[in-house]
């Protein structure tokens, strides 16, 4: 909705979550676990009514209407995180030497990398679960930029430097991105 001088994008709280509003501290709790995040918010509110949250600022300048835009899609993505998770998954490739992935607490390796001795390390972000089962790779958790960071560190982890990148494809490469089945 725009208003001489004023917009304001308005989003439903699904009815299984809740929402807190607090300055620029958004906390938002359902069935899946509870997401905070802190907001800069200087010009933006953030104000609940009831069973709707709207996101508000008066006499918007372009940055300020792409930050209305912006938190108005990491509030959507924290109710969608809360209620269903987000799954990535990602595929192990090599043709010259066998990769073997292994996960130890915070720590995704990665040994016998186009032969290397030394395994190749990659932290794991937040609360994301990280299953490895044969040639496949699945991330999983509620925060979708804490699994999203995951899937990065891995791939860049498996970057390859100094080889031509024609012939050695070897890596681990995101396949799917999305919301988790529920089960």
């Amino acid at each position: 909705m725009t208003l001489a001088g004023m917009m304001e994008r308005e989003v439903d709280v699904p009815e299984k979550v809740q929402l807190s509003v607090d300055q620029g501290k958004i906390t938002v709790k359902g069935p899946k676990g509870t997401l905070v995040r802190n907001f800069d918010l200087r010009k933006i509110r953030v104000i609940q009514n009831g069973k709707k949250v709207a996101v508000r600022v008066e006499y918007p300048r372009l940055k300020d209407k792409a930050m209305v835009g912006t938190i108005e899609s990491h509030i959507l993505n924290m109710f969608h995180g809360v209620l269903t998770g987000y799954e990535y998954k990602m595929k192990i490739v090599y043709s010259h030497f066998p990769i073997k992935a292994t996960v130890k607490g915070p720590v995704f390796t990665i040994e016998n990398f186009l032969g290397e001795r030394h395994p190749r390390k990659s932290r794991i972000v937040g609360d994301t679960k990280v299953v490895v089962k044969g040639d496949e790779v699945s991330l999983s958790g509620i925060n979708i930029e804490d699994i999203g960071q995951t899937a990065a560190n891995i791939e860049i982890a498996t970057k390859i430097r100094r080889l031509d990148p024609r012939v050695f494809q070897d890596g681990i490469y995101i396949t799917h991105k999305g919301w988790r089945d529920e089960q």
